[in-house]
């Protein structure tokens, strides 16, 4: 079963593995509804869940969907096309308050508030329609030394995308559903793409594995105090090598996997 929002990735993937062989479902929906998806099929526990979280080359590299700074699009960002609620409204919509607030949580972004007091001031004479707009916004708003190792719209292009598909307030939650539906033996595996969502992933598992603080240190600690699951790896892998040369974007991966034992 793969679960995914994005029509232009279902479309791809039913087309792909149709090739391959048919024992697949894609369903179309956000990973936040996976219980209730899989429950509708019947599937009550499972031996093993994949999130690959982030945005996608695809997604990308197709100037259109509005997620490259690199290319000139209408503002968009929707991961779910069929959304009301994209990257325009945000950027025309919001308060400076709110979009310095946004800009520092979801991209921690140092020059937050110059960035949006410099929206909101352009948008006095025009509303911002295109990303290469919104690029120049932001690029006037920085100083020299913030735009010579990274874009500087990176972390707030980061910062919006989060906003527009929630991106954050629903992977907590889609990881405690998975977590208990797995079987025993079964593991959740996490690929995150920047720290925020690699924070909430290791906080998680963290809490998961931990042994109860009430019989912690104790010689011979009952059965029932200590943790269902366990780190597969204690630290997150990151990409080979050799991965890095076939997909430079694998860069800021890294990986997380959790398993259940009793």
């Amino acid at each position: 079963f793969a679960i995914d929002q994005d029509k232009d990735a279902i479309k791809f993937s039913q087309e792909k593995l149709s090739k391959i062989g048919d024992n697949f479902t894609i369903i179309d929906s956000n990973f936040c509804n996976l219980k209730e998806e899989l429950t509708k099929k019947n599937v009550d526990y499972v031996d093993g869940f994949l999130f690959d979280l982030g945005v996608s080359s695809v997604q990308l590299d197709e100037a259109e969907r509005g997620f490259s700074y690199h290319n000139d699009a209408r503002l968009d960002m929707r991961m779910n096309q069929e959304s009301d609620f994209s990257a325009y409204e945000v950027v025309n919509d919001y308060s400076e308050e709110k979009l310095e607030e946004i800009f520092f949580k979801f991209g921690e972004e140092k020059y937050s508030r110059s960035i949006a007091r410099n929206i909101v001031k352009y948008r006095e004479n025009k509303k911002i329609e295109t990303t290469l707009e919104l690029v120049d916004i932001i690029s006037n708003s920085v100083p020299m030394k913030a735009k010579r190792d990274k874009h500087p719209a990176r972390r707030v292009f980061q910062a919006i995308r989060i906003e527009v598909n929630h991106e954050l307030d629903i992977l907590e939650d889609s990881l405690k559903d998975a977590l208990s539906m797995l079987k025993v033996g079964g593991r959740v595996a996490v690929i995150t793409f920047h720290s925020l969502e690699d924070r909430i992933v290791k906080n998680l598992f963290r809490e998961y594995t931990s042994i109860d603080e009430k019989v912690k240190g104790l010689p011979n600690i009952p059965l029932e105090y200590l943790p269902d699951f366990e780190l597969v790896n204690r630290q997150a892998i990151a990409p080979s090598d050799k991965e890095l040369s076939d997909n430079n974007r694998a860069r800021s991966a890294k990986l997380r996997i959790i398993k259940r034992i009793k």
